[in-house]
């Protein structure tokens, strides 16, 4: 018997898969479901670098602010795109996330270039190693070495010394193994999800390195994503959720071992994070799609279609200008909404104005709310329940996307 078997009898490698939920199959499946549609959207290139740059940031900001980084989310944008001056003695902290960022970038590329991504003990110290590079540590702590110490996080205590190379080894079989990577193609992200989580859950539980042991878990849970499909940007929202909800994510790491390994609790506290956070990146890319679909509708509507007089291109124009915003704007302060519309309708009068207004009216292509004039970008929406409210108005847009 090893000494972990006495000191740490949750750890079983095991996962009876009866015990999960119903309700937990059904999210993990959503989950499953909205990372394929994140995979599979065409977006423009600035949409999906300003998608890629802000998620890397989210992401790599959570996992080094657990630990105490004290960066902003607006200062780690600001650092990736090379315009953040920090006094020497906070530099530090930019390259906690420089080591983290180099990491998600490289395991990206890997998987894009075709490259297996197999979990193992070496591949686990190289990450320890790399994420502890040139920042400080305690004393004693050698980046990427096994430690021969008692380490632990508040009451908890990590696996004893002797057993973590051994324990590291049982999980990366386990991690590979088929009993978490059936072979049916309906589940294979699901059960992604699913095994990303263990496995982060374990290592925290093992606890091998003298330190980084939670960035270093992170990392290995955000490559396992990755390698399994799911899209750089999602795979970076459990990290972003960790961080969000930090004293809930100490007590589910706890309350795990304390209840003898039960881990069908931190699954479901993780896939709630995930599910949540997959709307952020799913309304952006709705919200796109729909501007570009919207703006297709206007330029082939019979207002407009064929037509290349001036009064056609202005009214388009204040169509289009006023679908910039879902606030209603006043008659008067339409010609300050943006530069094209202060310089159209400088040279002429607001019975003018009035008139393209009435028009676009007349074509329900705009409402004249009491408050002023909207957009109504809602009626291109084929398959819009008919009690919905107008989606434009609505801040819960996004939930109503497929």
């Amino acid at each position: 018997m090893r000494t972990y078997e006495k000191t740490h009898p949750w750890l079983t490698f095991r996962l009876d898969l009866r015990r999960v939920p119903a309700h937990l199959w059904v999210r993990l499946g959503e989950c499953q479901s909205k990372c394929q549609h994140i995979s599979n959207v065409p977006l423009k290139v600035a949409t999906a670098s300003r998608l890629y740059q802000l998620f890397l940031a989210k992401g790599s900001l959570g996992s080094a602010a657990i630990e105490g980084n004290t960066l902003t989310e607006e200062e780690v944008v600001r650092h990736l795109e090379g315009r953040l001056a920090l006094p020497p003695s906070r530099e530090y902290l930019a390259r906690e996330v420089d080591n983290i960022v180099s990491l998600c970038q490289e395991v990206t590329d890997q998987i894009a270039g075709g490259q297996a991504l197999v979990l193992s003990r070496w591949r686990i110290q190289d990450i320890n190693r790399r994420i502890l590079k040139d920042i400080p540590v305690e004393p004693g702590v050698i980046p990427g070495e096994i430690r021969k110490t008692t380490v632990g996080v508040a009451r908890y205590r990590g696996a004893p010394a002797e057993d973590c190379e051994h324990l590291l080894d049982r999980l990366c079989s386990w991690i590979e193994s088929p009993e978490l990577n059936p072979k049916d193609e309906d589940v294979r992200l699901a059960f992604a999800i699913l095994k990303a989580i263990i496995a982060h859950l374990y290592f925290e539980w093992i606890h091998p390195f003298g330190d980084g042991n939670g960035r270093t878990g992170r990392m290995i849970e955000f490559s396992l994503l990755v390698a399994s499909g799911v899209p750089a940007p999602a795979a970076h929202l459990m990290s972003n959720h960790y961080n969000l909800t930090r004293d809930e994510y100490d007590r589910q790491l706890d309350a795990a071992s304390r209840s003898g390994g039960d881990v069908i609790p931190f699954i479901d506290y993780a896939v709630r994070g995930l599910l949540d956070g997959l709307r952020e990146p799913l309304h952006m890319i709705w919200q796109q799609q729909w501007d570009i679909a919207w703006r297709d509708f206007l330029y082939e509507h019979s207002a407009f279609r064929d037509k290349d007089s001036e009064v056609a291109r202005r009214q388009r124009a204040l169509i289009l200008d006023l679908s910039t915003t879902e606030k209603a704007t006043p008659m008067k302060a339409i010609p300050e909404l943006t530069p094209r519309l202060s310089r159209l309708y400088a040279t002429v009068s607001e019975r003018t104005l009035s008139r393209d207004l009435a028009v676009l009216e007349r074509e329900k292509l705009i409402e004249n709310t009491g408050a002023g004039y909207r957009a109504r970008k809602e009626v291109i929406l084929a398959f819009r329940p008919p009690t919905a409210g107008a989606l434009s108005r609505t801040s819960g847009a996004a939930d109503d996307a497929p």
